[in-house]
């Protein structure tokens, strides 16, 4: 979960839960939130990006490749670009994975 803070990123645990799981609150329990660093934040890298979000038509699953140093910098690539092209806010986007790619040349 990508969030700004950790009680951001608890609310959009226990939604996306619910929505994927069926899970409630009260039926589970969050051991531990934690920020990942990279190891190498010097080195750029490629990224892909698994999604899916919701837009006016119906639910899409996307993958977005970005070149950044770290994997928060990829997302928040991400998170403009879905904004400008597809008119698509965090609250309906879900990132399901990200991988650093192997950059071709």
């Amino acid at each position: 979960i990508f969030a700004p803070n950790e009680v951001v990123a608890k609310s959009r645990f226990w939604y996306f839960m619910g929505k994927l799981k069926k899970l409630k609150k009260s039926a589970g329990e969050i051991l531990q939130v934690s920020q990942i660093f990279e190891k190498r934040d010097q080195v750029t890298k490629n990224f892909g990006v698994w999604l899916r979000y919701t837009s006016r038509s119906g639910v899409h699953n996307m993958y977005k490749e970005f070149r950044d140093t770290t994997k928060t910098g990829a997302i928040d690539q991400l998170y403009s670009e879905m904004a400008a092209r597809h008119r698509a806010r965090k609250s309906v986007i879900q990132v399901i994975g990200v991988e650093a790619v192997s950059s071709s040349k």
